[in-house]
């Protein structure tokens, strides 16, 4: 496989400080590069910015841009996108280290939305940074390995279906009981 792992994810930050604050004291990550430029190194264009990396467990990042000058909404988010589309989803070890972390974020005066079961997948909450940004925190609730696979055999069906339709009320026609799949508010 040509792609190893995720290296990093960027987007747009109101404030380069807020946010490596945020990062580090609300979610534990490290706060591990940092560079800046007058023009985009890629494009040339005149564009001051820092470029701020914070890095999870497993190696992999969530970078940000603070670029004042330009224009646009400060989180960089599609304003004709629905605000619970767009969103960054952070693996945590079990469901008990999960609701820690919604106690412990809301005793630090967050808003959090959940615990929601998707499909007894994941369970996750949600929560938003100092940019706009939602973020998900989630745990796999699914660790049978034959289920796993019966995800896996399901998703072209899952997605020919959607494909076709563009409406889950027809899902019925696709899947029967039997096969156990089953939409997350059921």
């Amino acid at each position: 496989m040509l792609c190893k792992k995720l290296h990093h994810a960027a987007f747009r930050c109101r404030d380069a400080r807020e946010t490596v604050d945020f990062y580090t004291q609300v979610l534990g990550l490290k706060f591990t590069h940092a560079m800046g430029e007058d023009h985009v190194p890629s494009t040339g264009k005149y564009s001051p910015h820092v470029h701020i990396f914070l890095e999870m467990e497993d190696g992999s990042n969530i970078a940000f841009f603070e670029c004042p000058q330009d224009e646009g909404e400060p989180s960089g988010r599609d304003q004709k996108t629905p605000g619970w589309i767009q969103h960054f989803a952070f693996e945590v070890k079990d469901v008990p280290t999960l609701m820690q972390a919604k106690q412990d974020l809301e005793a630090k005066g967050l808003n959090v939305v959940g615990p929601t079961n998707h499909d007894d997948f994941i369970t996750s909450i949600y929560f938003f940074d100092p940019s706009g940004h939602r973020l998900e925190l989630t745990a796999r609730t699914c660790h049978d390995a034959v289920r796993m696979q019966q995800f896996v055999d399901e998703a072209p069906s899952v997605l020919a279906l959607w494909d076709k339709t563009r409406d889950w009320s027809q899902r019925h026609t696709l899947f029967g009981a039997d096969t156990g799949y089953k939409r997350a508010d059921q």
